[in-house]
């Protein structure tokens, strides 16, 4: 991605040594700012995700929160400013936090050919571990059913189950897992979401819907756009 693209604006008032000192714990992003064909989608944007905190990202569709997402993950290193995880910017370390990274994506993801019961085995739960974690979303009964015979929010409940498993990594990356849920369903991942933050996990998350976990802070994407982006979202474009 090309910085001439970018307004002065977007630049960072912060070295690369300096946000290294603050972010030095958890997920930091110094001046970042991605385009999608050719299009800025956000400019400039700084956060910190220390241990025990949560952040939810906000914006309209279309904002980038899909493509911060994939560039935080390291899907894409198309992108100008730095990511920083323990201290140490991308990409020396990227597979330090993707060894301590449960990313669950807007789709399911999970292996169709196999039951639910099978799709957390392959994720190296044990049996007794996997039927807690389904009985914790609702999927108790269903546990030997091949997931492509569930429905589609049977099928976010089984990915959702991973955050249910003892010994999770301690960082979650999760893309609207709010989504397609019922009441009962986002309290009980709420709970599920503050018992990690309690135990000194951080989770970012997407959502277009509030989210009861503390201590979280929100960034939304449409500050942090370029004018004819704001110029588009009041007045079309």
């Amino acid at each position: 991605m090309s910085s001439s693209r970018l307004s002065p604006s977007a630049a960072s008032p912060v070295s690369p040594a300096q946000n290294a000192a603050v972010c030095s714990d958890g997920l930091c992003a110094n001046g970042l700012s991605c385009e999608r064909d050719g299009r800025v989608l956000f400019a400039g944007l700084d956060f910190q995700l220390p241990a025990g905190t949560a952040l939810q990202i906000e914006g309209a569709n279309g904002a980038g929160k899909s493509t911060l997402i994939r560039t935080l993950i390291g899907s894409t290193s198309d992108y100008d400013g730095d990511i920083l995880w323990g201290g140490k910017a991308f990409p020396r370390s990227l597979a330090a936090m993707r060894a301590e990274l449960l990313y669950i994506g807007h789709h399911a993801g999970v292996r169709r050919g196999l039951s639910p019961l099978e799709n957390l085995a392959w994720y190296g739960a044990a049996a007794g571990d996997a039927m807690a974690a389904l009985d914790a979303v609702g999927l108790y009964g269903f546990e030997d059913t091949l997931c492509q015979q569930l429905s589609a929010g049977q099928n976010r409940r089984v990915a959702l189950a991973r955050l249910y498993l003892p010994a999770v990594p301690k960082l979650w990356i999760l893309d609207e897992p709010l989504a397609a849920l019922d009441v009962a369903g986002v309290e009980s991942l709420e709970a599920c979401m503050r018992g990690h933050l309690q135990r000194g996990g951080s989770v970012l998350l997407t959502s277009h819907q509030p989210v009861n976990i503390q201590p979280l802070v929100k960034v939304n994407l449409a500050d942090f756009q370029p004018q004819e982006r704001h110029w588009e979202a009041e007045y079309g474009a």
